[in-house]
């Protein structure tokens, strides 16, 4: 495994703070996301993270601190920040072919690289065979692989997923990590991912930020340094998952 000292930082994140009138969410914190990178967040419900995931992608300012990208300020209108939510986002009036070709045409891509990038995608994700169905004609598990192929499509520089598997049975979310952990493989993506849910994070992550309670900051970096397929059941995935629970459960 490639160690973050011999990576280039992607996202730079310094003194970050959010507030909102009196509520101090995000306080102060300072972190670097690495080039090609797989980081998971996890924390205390309540604790801030999808604001953090919000603030991050600039949709709601920060009130101090600055995103950098690769060097310059994350500005959505110049970098590619694709956002995977928690709730089903796919366009029920589109096909799932036209889902995943919408943010290309917003970019004003050429034809030809649409048609190039979908193809790809379709592939990836699996689901060929069913691009011209319609959400409500897809299961749970194959719309959010929509999702997924929609935010990869893009290139992203930077592609956050908030909760996206938190409304899944265990089976399908167990599918659809393998299946996200295998595309960012491919892609060499840099993906920063929001859980709730420890053994996945520990299951997906190669390094793992765990937040404090509101005001919140960063309590702890925890390396992930396990070969994949993962196995739940091996005793250091089991020491990290406890590690990880107990740093959320004591504070």
């Amino acid at each position: 495994m490639t160690t973050n000292n011999q990576r280039k930082a992607k996202v730079e994140v310094r003194n970050l703070t959010k507030r909102f009138d009196d509520l101090l969410v995000l306080n102060d914190i300072s972190f670097n996301v690495y080039q090609g990178e797989f980081l998971c967040i996890v924390g205390p419900t309540g604790c801030g993270k999808t604001t953090f995931l919000n603030v991050l992608c600039k949709l709601i300012p920060a009130t101090a601190g600055e995103i950098l990208i690769d060097g310059e300020p994350a500005n959505p209108r110049k970098h590619n920040l694709a956002f995977v939510f928690q709730e089903p986002s796919t366009m029920p009036w589109k096909t799932v072919e036209q889902n995943i070709r919408f943010g290309l045409e917003v970019k004003k891509l050429p034809e030809e690289e649409i048609k190039k990038r979908v193809e790809r995608m379709l592939e990836l994700v699996g689901l060929k065979d069913f691009r011209h169905y319609y959400p409500r004609q897809l299961s749970a598990s194959m719309d959010q692989r929509v999702v997924i192929a929609r935010a990869f499509a893009m290139n992203p520089d930077l592609l956050l997923m908030d909760e996206p598997y938190g409304q899944l049975d265990i089976k399908l979310r167990y599918y659809l990590e393998d299946e996200v952990i295998r595309i960012w493989r491919e892609l060499k993506s840099t993906v920063i991912f929001v859980t709730h849910n420890i053994e996945e994070a520990v299951y997906v992550a190669e390094r793992i930020l765990v937040l404090t309670p509101k005001p919140t900051t960063i309590k702890a970096e925890i390396k992930v340094d396990l070969p994949r397929p993962r196995n739940f059941a091996d005793p250091e995935f089991v020491r990290i998952r406890e590690q990880v629970t107990e740093m959320i459960k004591w504070w």
